[in-house]
């Protein structure tokens, strides 16, 4: 126990739109550090990961990025949520929502009549 895990396939792009939701506008590195920080620090986020995962959602039209400085100073890809990266995070939330609610029924122990 203790071990830091993977971030499970499928749960990547809510947890980057939900960050850049709460957050604003993020870099790379900041996004990874807060979905880590967010987990508890139980998450590994592998920038191989993240990058391609930005990417997707770039090209699906749900974040735009625009180079910037970062607080060091260091030029960084910032990403911001696009209108329609808006309305994905509610339906991504809703599915979620639905799934996590339909699996806890399996994890559950049924209750003695």
């Amino acid at each position: 126990m203790g071990d830091k895990t993977d971030v499970w396939q499928g749960t990547l792009a809510l947890m980057i739109l939900k960050t850049l939701e709460t957050m604003g506008p993020q870099h790379g590195y900041g996004l990874a550090r807060r979905i880590e920080q967010t987990s508890g620090d139980l998450l590994q986020l592998n920038y191989g990961t993240l990058y391609p995962a930005l990417l997707k959602l770039e090209q699906e039209g749900y974040v735009r990025s625009e180079w910037g400085f970062s607080d060091n100073n260091r030029k960084a890809k910032f990403y911001e949520l696009t209108k329609s990266g808006q309305k994905q995070v509610r339906r991504a939330t809703a599915d979620w929502e639905q799934t996590t609610e339909i699996l806890s029924r399996f994890l559950t122990p049924a209750e003695e009549a």
